[in-house]
């Protein structure tokens, strides 16, 4: 007599719909890609933002009675002319002091048809050495932390106090070498030390103002170019008689 086992085989039904064709898989995810390509495709790009969100321009103190004492004065002025053109192009904030008016007269004559153009947010006569003085400290434009260029005179009198008070506040302080002087030029690399080592940025205006805008392709930027260009032969002239080997 002999034994038969037989065994059936087990089929389990659902094991071919358990799995999608790879097929299947590529068209879909090409579908999706293709979605996603033209969505990106017709979404416009994202306007290009400059570098500072926040920054502002202070003018310590240019004025007629300085004019014979401080140390390559008509260099500070054209640097500061430039910078008063770049603020007009870029919509900059800007804050002017002098320091006791009566005596030492206004700001020179040279920066005025400049400040015209631009929005002066404060032209304020002061005792204080500081710029940063509560009609200008008040001001909305220092409620968040700022971006601020200073040229003028005293390197390191007002322009050191000014700078310091601004830092203390929390704002980023950019010292324009080619744009602040004294009367002893000997104090100007000394009063640079000091403010870079307290956590000013000592650059020049040329630097600030690229620095600000971050990106060719903002809207300003052709404005600036041009700028550079009409202000170069003073930009030289600037360096060499203000910055030299200071820095």
């Amino acid at each position: 007599m002999s034994l038969r086992v037989c065994f059936k085989p087990t089929i389990t039904p659902t094991l071919g719909r358990q799995f999608t064709p790879l097929a299947s898989i590529i068209s879909t995810q090409a579908r999706s890609y293709s979605i996603l390509n033209r969505a990106t495709m017709s979404s416009p790009a994202p306007a290009p933002q400059r570098r500072f969100q926040n920054p502002a321009v202070f003018v310590c103190d240019i004025q007629e009675k300085f004019r014979p004492a401080i140390h390559e004065f008509d260099k500070v002025i054209s640097t500061t002319s430039k910078l008063l053109r770049a603020s007009t192009v870029l919509s900059l904030p800007v804050f002017v002091t002098t320091q006791n008016r009566s005596r030492l007269g206004d700001t020179v004559a040279e920066l005025k048809p400049h400040l015209a153009r631009t929005t002066v947010k404060a032209d304020i006569d002061k005792t204080r050495f500081s710029m940063f003085i509560p009609p200008i400290l008040s001001d909305p434009v220092f409620s968040s932390p700022a971006q601020v260029a200073i040229v003028g005179i005293e390197s390191h009198i007002c322009v050191t106090q000014t700078a310091l008070d601004l830092l203390a506040a929390g704002h980023k302080v950019y010292v324009l070498a080619d744009g602040v002087s004294s009367t002893n030029k000997e104090e100007v690399p000394i009063a640079l030390a000091r403010l870079r080592q307290a956590g000013a940025v000592v650059t020049s205006s040329e630097s600030w103002i690229y620095e600000l805008m971050g990106d060719a392709a903002v809207p300003e930027f052709k404005g600036i170019v041009n700028l550079v260009k009409d202000t170069g032969n003073e930009t030289k002239g600037a360096l060499r008689g203000l910055v030299g080997s200071k820095i």
